[in-house]
């Protein structure tokens, strides 16, 4: 069975490969794996060991502290917050729009977060 905090670290790894652009092979070849083992970690199958995730960490310029955020105040896996799906991190339309927003120079970005809260509150 998989345990809840190999869960959260391995979607957190693959949230921050896919913002920064890295596949599961590029990634793997520079931790010196297979990406296979990549793809276990990133599913929880497979729990990451502490000096793979320092490697890991390295390679996508992240503290290793990133890969535990947010693990502490997660809610329970079937509770969810309206249309939001449970677990942003799976949704692949959210982690596309975060990529394109991360894209936008920053003063733009501000406008559209300002635009976006005032949308949801409108709706």
């Amino acid at each position: 069975m998989k345990h809840p905090v190999d869960v959260h670290v391995g979607k957190r790894i693959r949230h921050r490969r896919w913002m920064s652009g890295t596949t599961q092979q590029q990634l793997a070849e520079n931790v010196g794996i297979k990406f296979q083992q990549i793809q276990k970690y990133e599913t929880g199958m497979n729990r990451v060991s502490a000096s793979r995730l320092w490697d890991i960490a390295k390679v996508l310029n992240v503290p290793v502290s990133f890969f535990f955020e947010g693990l502490d105040t997660q809610p329970p896996a079937d509770q969810t917050n309206g249309d939001m799906p449970g677990d942003i991190l799976t949704d692949k339309e959210a982690l596309e729009l975060l990529r394109s927003y991360y894209a936008i120079p920053e003063n733009q970005r501000r406008r559209l977060f300002d635009l976006a809260r005032v949308l949801s509150e409108a709706a």
